[in-house]
Order: structure tokens, then C-alpha cells, then sequence
């Protein structure tokens, strides 16, 4: 069995016609779904141990059977209790913890065990139904991918608005938004880890081969979503405290605007025609614009403190680009969620709740001010440039775990 890429676009169930995924804060282009492998038809005379061939069997069949119950689950609309869809995913994911251990005795030292199985993974955003790889790094790459995955689809069910109880209406608990900087921060690692430690792996002609699901440009927009996606909320918490200055939350809002401009530059050219492509470009621009619309309204804030009529002209033209941003941020969310499969959008909380509360009231207000203060025209001028900040939130260190012990036993091919 060699080691080439195969893809399919009529072999398989045919491609499930995308409808509604109900609402959606946190963006991921569905899970992609293993096929089933018969490990030990292909590993028949290669000297493994039954011990390993029946683990690996058992782990991948329930990655199998877990992983299209999820995605299917994901593509209804019909709201699931956040603690029965987070216990659903929790357990998927330990089972993909669990599977990969096993899985990384197939490439160990430089393994001929490498390149004896075929693994099948259904695509979302590719052109290609499925692709199948003759090689054990394809399996981990889809297997890490697909933690990321879970992991972006537990924090949107944790920003879902949940009731309490309490007599007040459905929201978002602070303790959720904190929860879901980790989960963040998680799939981040295990995207990064994808990207430094199993791409350099495959030969360039073979990553040549992978769907666009797994192309490098497309792992770091993914990881770089999720690490805005963690800065957003870290900003609505900030913007929730007292002891927050306005000089902090500009430095959150900047650092946003810098995570989704290397979004826009590392994300690949997707297929729009079918599936997730054009909905996940939407949404990238959904969440550029919405960060500038903040970045530029605490910008303007913090110019209107200062004394003179040259700072008071900055801060008007940033509180009209903060009002401008906010409106095309509205505009472009809306195509998001018409765009098939089409998606609803909870009430806003956070950030995008604040943004919509205060900017209108707070540009026009001020520029009606400085405008009596020092001329009768329309001040119209370019925005200030924003302050350049370090990034600050970073992936959460993820390595690849240690092999199995039971390719440790004796009767165990090496």
C-alpha cells in the first residue's frame, strides 16, 4: 500500500446537505468524521501484538462511532441542554486523548508501520468529499484537528445564554466566559502542536495532498481564531470590572484587532460553492470589523481626555470609525448567519453587548461636543492610527503524549 492521497467525491453516504447549526458565537467548520479501518487486515503479518491491533480497534471504533453522533448532533438545530452537549464532547475528547497514545506506535523511530493502514476522514471545507492517506502522520494531524474542533464546539455551548433559575433571564455566567478563555487556550495548543510538530512530518508533496481542512494556512487561522476569540472574552470581563482602566481595555481591543488581521493573512483560498468555506471567510471579517469597531471606540475614549483641539479632532474621527465599524459589523454578522448552513445569533453579551450600548450614544454625543467647541463644520478625517501592542495570549503547551506502554511489551513488533 503506497502512500499517496485519495479523495472522493462520490464514493461513501453522499455529503449531508447543510441546513441550520442553530446558534452559533463560536465559529468551526463542523468535525470532520473518521471511516472505519480494519487494523487487523492491514497489519496482518507486520508482527504486532494482538493486545495492540484489538486497542487499536476498540479506541478508533468508538473515535468512529462518537465522532459522527457529534457531528450530526451539530448540525441540528434543535437546542441541547449545555450540560448534556458538554458531557457528549467531554467524552469524545477523552477518547481521542485516549486513542492517541496507540496511534503513535505506528510512526515510532521511523516505524514501517507507518504507511500499512489507509485512514478515511470526511472533509467539511475541502472540495473533496473524503481523503484518504496511506500514512499513520495523516491519522494524527485529523486526530489533533478534531480535538480543536471539540474543544471550539464546547465554548460555544458555554456562551450559550442558560437559565439559572433565578428569576432573571437567560445569559452568560462570568464563570462560563472565564471557563472558555481555557477551552480556548486548548484547542490553540492542540492546533499548534498540529502545525509545529506533525506537518514537518509528511513530505511537502504529500501536505500538497492534505484537504484544505488540514492545510497549514488553515490550522494557524483556526489556532489564531481561538486565541481571539479568548481575548474577546478577557475584554467583555474587563469591560464588566470596575478596576478595568480604559487604558486596558484598548490594549484588549488592539490585541484583537492583531489576532484577526493574521487570521485574514493565514487563512487559505476556500471553496464557497459547497460547505463551510464562504461562511467561514464571514465570519473572519464579522470579527476583524467587530474588533476594530472596539479598538477604535476605547481609542477615542482615551484622545477625548486630552487638553488640546488636536487631540479632541483624533478622537472624534476614531469614535466615527468605532460607529462605522460597529454598522459593517452588523451587516457583515447578518450575511454570516443567512449563509448556509444557516445559523442564528444568541442576544449579545460581553463585548458585543457593550460595543452596541455605548457606541452610538457615545460618538455621536462627543462629536456634537468638540464640533460646538471648535468649529460649526462636520469633522471628518482619517482615523489615528492604533496603538501597536504585543500579543499576549498564547497557545497552552501541548505535546504529543508518550507511546502506549503496550508497545512496550516484548512480543510487540518494532
Amino acid at each position: 500500500m503506497g502512500c499517496g492521497a485519495s479523495s472522493q467525491k462520490d464514493a461513501g453516504p453522499p455529503r449531508r446537505r447543510l441546513g441550520s447549526v442553530g446558534d452559533v458565537v463560536v465559529f468551526l467548520p463542523g468535525l470532520r468524521a473518521p471511516r472505519t479501518v480494519d487494523f487487523a487486515h492491514a497489519l496482518a503479518g507486520c508482527g504486532v501484538a494482538r493486545s495492540v491491533v484489538d486497542r487499536l480497534s476498540a479506541l478508533r471504533s468508538r473515535v468512529v462511532e462518537m465522532a459522527m453522533q457529534e457531528s450530526a448532533a451539530a448540525l441540528k438545530p434543535r437546542r441541547r441542554t449545555a450540560a448534556r452537549h458538554g458531557s457528549s464532547t467531554a467524552n469524545l475528547l477523552q477518547t481521542l486523548e485516549d486513542y492517541l497514545p496507540v496511534l503513535l506506535g505506528l510512526v515510532k523511530d521511523g516505524s514501517i508501520l507507518r504507511h500499512k493502514v489507509q485512514f478515511t476522514w470526511s472533509n467539511q471545507e475541502d472540495s473533496a468529499e473524503e481523503t484518504a492517506i496511506s500514512d499513520a502522520w495523516y491519522e494524527v494531524l485529523s486526530v489533533l484537528h478534531l480535538m480543536a474542533m471539540v474543544c471550539l464546539l464546547q465554548a460555544n455551548t458555554l456562551l450559550l445564554p442558560r437559565s439559572y433559575g433565578d428569576g432573571y433571564a437567560p445569559r452568560v455566567s462570568e464563570e462560563s466566559r472565564r471557563a472558555t478563555v481555557d477551552v480556548f487556550l486548548k484547542a490553540a495548543g492542540y492546533l499548534d502542536c498540529a502545525i509545529r510538530h506533525v506537518l514537518p512530518k509528511m513530505p511537502l508533496e504529500l501536505r500538497r495532498q492534505l484537504p484544505v481542512d488540514l492545510a497549514e494556512g488553515n490550522l494557524k487561522a483556526l489556532c489564531l481564531q481561538a486565541l481571539g476569540q479568548g481575548v474577546d472574552m478577557q475584554l467583555g470581563l474587563a469591560i464588566d470590572s470596575p478596576k478595568a482602566t480604559l487604558a486596558v481595555k484598548r490594549r484588549l481591543a488592539c490585541e484583537m484587532v492583531k489576532y484577526w488581521q493574521q487570521v485574514q493573512e493565514s487563512i487559505p483560498e476556500l471553496p464557497v460553492s459547497d460547505g463551510w468555506g464562504k461562511k467561514h471567510r464571514l465570519f473572519v471579517k464579522w470579527k476583524y470589523v467587530e474588533a476594530k469597531a472596539a479598538a477604535y471606540y476605547f481609542h477615542g475614549l482615551i484622545l477625548d481626555e486630552g487638553n488640546t483641539e488636536k487631540s479632541h479632532g483624533m478622537a472624534i474621527a476614531a469614535l466615527q470609525a468605532s460607529e462605522e465599524f460597529l454598522k459593517e459589523s452588523k451587516r457583515v454578522s447578518e450575511a454570516f448567519h443567512a449563509t448556509p448552513p444557516t445559523s442564528r445569533s444568541p442576544n449579545p453579551f460581553g463585548t458585543a453587548k457593550y460595543l452596541f450600548d455605548k457606541i452610538p450614544r457615545d460618538a455621536s454625543s462627543k462629536v456634537r461636543i468638540n464640533q460646538d467647541l471648535y468649529t460649526q463644520e462636520k469633522v471628518i478625517g482619517a482615523p489615528p492610527p492604533l496603538p501597536d501592542f504585543a500579543l499576549a495570549l498564547t497557545p497552552e503547551d501541548y505535546d504529543l503524549p508518550p507511546l502506549d506502554p503496550l508497545w512496550n511489551k516484548e512480543d510487540t513488533h518494532h
